[in-house]
């Protein structure tokens, strides 16, 4: 059976080159800060963010984690979108590891928070009140239709932290996705950022592995923090080899993943009892509204599996599709013909 596996793009493999890469690596322990990759692959994602170091690490989830740990104290509280990743997916880990209380605002379509939100929700010095710490932006915005956060946006929120004293941390796991929709170098939308975390093992189909950045001293405290959390690898340099394949070939190919998403969502939106805004279908993530009373997304997922079309419920009415690099043009047409030919069913 043929199959077309759109659930998520952490579903890539290894290329050749990353497995070749892989096996010929130069390792050392890296807790003493003596594996050559690791290093090497921390110097690139530091150079082509623009910051003064990076820290490599075994999950997004723990980037985001020992970050908001370096920026928080337990009792701080930081201000972050409702939908965002870090406050849906991530276990409350900054609340059950740090102590850290979550404010949450409204994450608009485009996945921002409105500037006037951001700056009303900032707790005045009163000891009724946490003390506001940092500010938190997801780019791509994954729950929003995987859609990029514009460099004036980025620059805003940044301007408005430094204003009241308090840190940005940038999610972006998917931000090569939004430098490839927006047109712009990684360095000039992170500029302001504090901290920047980036995902290797999603689009860009590395293994395993994430790259906290920031300043010197910021990262110097990540990696007592990522020690805390059981994140210390040894000779982690075999990971690490296929993250600087992934940041040499992948990056620009993700063009190729936003053209198959349009294509997808172009096709589905004509189809009766489909729904999907594709004003927002800008990288690789498609959300599809179910409209027939008689499906769901569970079923349709069901349906669809059977056929070899691998989708990703989120609620009762609605389906992820996210393409990636094993996802042809020729799949969308051959996903767009099982789609149809299931809807007629009903």
């Amino acid at each position: 059976m043929r199959i077309v596996d759109m659930r998520s793009d952490t579903i890539t493999q290894p290329t050749p080159a990353m497995r070749q890469a892989m096996s010929e690596a130069k390792v050392g322990d890296d807790v003493f800060s003596e594996d050559p990759t690791v290093n090497r692959l921390e110097e690139m994602v530091s150079k082509r963010l623009g910051k003064e170091a990076a820290l490599f690490v075994a999950s997004g989830t723990m980037a985001n984690l020992v970050s908001q740990l370096t920026h928080c104290g337990r009792g701080n509280e930081m201000i972050l979108g409702d939908q965002s990743h870090m406050f849906v997916y991530e276990q409350g880990g900054s609340a059950a590891l740090g102590g850290i209380h979550p404010r949450c605002l409204e994450n608009k379509p485009d996945g921002t928070m409105a500037l006037a939100d951001i700056e009303a929700a900032i707790r005045p010095d009163d000891v009724h009140f946490p003390k506001t710490k940092l500010i938190v932006l997801e780019n791509t915005h994954n729950r929003c239709s995987g859609s990029p956060l514009d460099v004036g946006y980025m620059r805003s929120v940044a301007e408005l932290a430094r204003r009241y004293g308090l840190k940005l941390h940038v999610d972006g796991a998917r931000l090569f996705n939004a430098t490839t929709a927006l047109g712009v170098d990684a360095k000039d939308l992170v500029a302001k950022a504090d901290s920047v975390s980036i995902c290797l093992s999603k689009g860009l189909a590395a293994p395993v592995g994430s790259v906290v950045s920031g300043n010197t001293d910021f990262i110097s405290e990540a990696r007592r923090n990522r020690k805390v959390v059981g994140g210390g690898m040894r000779q982690a340099g075999i990971l690490a080899a296929a993250g600087i394949v992934a940041l040499t070939d992948m990056v620009d190919r993700l063009a190729d993943d936003h053209e198959n998403a349009r294509k997808l969502a172009q096709g589905l939106v004509n189809m009766e009892g489909l729904s999907i805004d594709l004003d927002i279908v800008t990288t690789n993530i498609v959300f599809i509204d179910i409209t027939k009373k008689r499906l769901s997304s569970q079923l349709l997922t069901e349906r669809l599996h059977s056929r070899g079309i691998r989708l990703l419920p989120t609620t009762p009415n609605r389906l992820r599709a996210v393409t990636n690099y094993h996802v042809t043009s020729s799949d969308i047409d051959y996903a767009l013909d099982i789609f149809l030919s299931i809807l007629k069913d009903f």
